[in-house]
């Protein structure tokens, strides 16, 4: 989802050059891939969050993204505080704000598409959103887009299409086995067009986030759980989906879902103090593999042939990337760089 994948990008660029917390620095001697442990458990968290998300459907997703955002906005404050920082300085404001307003509607939409997709393809999407990061960029920032950036574009747009089905190329109706019974539905196109809005909007906000990144993480992450808050709050009263939920159940769900988002941020951050970038996002392409098992075990969801092709296409070029930034973070002379010299194709 968008706001944790923004912050292991916002985290790269602020927190790999900070000083570790030295009473957890134990825990990573007696564990070198502590990291790597933390991200997995952050993207099960995250996973969760997710099935919650599309199994509550008496519960408007906008309304959903509220409770989403206290788990953002909580970790956040008290961080901040403790470092003294100024919560909304000056010069960056604007920039400040269009991230949060980008960030906040990426998430609603990718909310809906889980509703209205099933739950692994809307996750496949969603989770590509740092490969189309090189064309805007490109566009905004004039960075390099190389050959290695085309080719994990192409990959990605190529298993987006299987996933996505688009009619033109498939047909008008699809088959899907349920409950081991073939039946056949008509393409809803709104699900597919809101996980790929979302993908849009969640990389422009990478890239007004390498606009901040001078700014310490709990500054922004806190600027985005304010607005993010109150944004969807009028959104709800709006169209009239400010009200608690009936029933015991969907409350306890509701809650829960803020707590795995809590918890999820939380652990992502200490996964990037840990470890490098690079490994962490590719630990992170276990969100996939969770959204493939909850959506077989909870919503008896079996994926198509087609989605499974594209979310490998969609995984390893996540991964690709991934091992390109580890490999470029390492010495020079180092014998694993050397292995991976073909990541470095310009």
């Amino acid at each position: 989802m968008p706001e944790h994948l923004e912050l292991q990008q916002l985290v790269d660029g602020v927190l790999q050059g900070t000083t570790r917390h030295r009473s957890l620095s134990w825990l990573q001697c007696s564990c070198p891939y502590l990291g790597i442990i933390l991200a997995t458990v952050s993207s099960f968290f995250f996973s969760l969050c997710s099935v919650i998300v599309k199994g509550l459907v008496d519960v408007n997703p906008i309304e959903l993204a509220t409770f989403r955002f206290i788990g953002v906005l909580l970790p956040s404050i008290p961080i901040a505080i403790y470092r003294e920082e100024t919560f909304f300085p000056e010069g960056k404001r604007i920039i400040l704000v269009l991230r949060c307003f980008v960030g906040t509607t990426g998430l609603m939409l990718s909310f809906y598409a889980f509703r209205h997709m099933p739950l692994a393809d809307a996750s496949v999407i969603i989770f590509s959103t740092p490969v189309f990061v090189a064309i805007f960029a490109r566009l905004f920032l004039r960075e390099a887009c190389g050959m290695f950036n085309v080719i994990t574009i192409v990959l990605t747009l190529i298993g987006v299409v299987l996933i996505t089905k688009p009619p033109f190329l498939f047909g008008d109706n699809q088959v899907s086995i349920v409950d081991e019974q073939i039946m056949e539905k008509s393409y809803d196109v709104w699900g597919p067009v809101a996980a790929l809005s979302s993908t849009l909007f969640g990389a422009n906000a990478y890239v007004l986030l390498r606009a901040l990144k001078g700014l310490h993480f709990s500054v922004i992450m806190s600027n985005f759980g304010a607005f993010a808050l109150l944004y969807t709050l009028i959104v709800c009263y709006y169209i009239g989906a400010l009200c608690w939920p009936l029933c015991g159940t969907d409350r306890f769900l509701v809650i829960a879902l803020a707590l795995f988002s809590f918890g999820g941020q939380i652990l992502l951050t200490l996964a990037l103090q840990y470890e490098q970038a690079g490994p962490v996002a590719i630990a992170r392409s276990a969100d996939i593999v969770f959204a493939f098992i909850w959506q077989i075990m909870f919503f008896k969801e079996t994926p198509s042939l087609y989605s499974v092709l594209g979310a490998l296409l969609v995984v390893s070029s996540v991964v690709l990337s991934g091992l390109r930034k580890w490999a470029l973070a390492l010495p020079r002379d180092s014998e694993t760089r050397k292995k991976l010299h073909f990541l470095y194709l310009e």
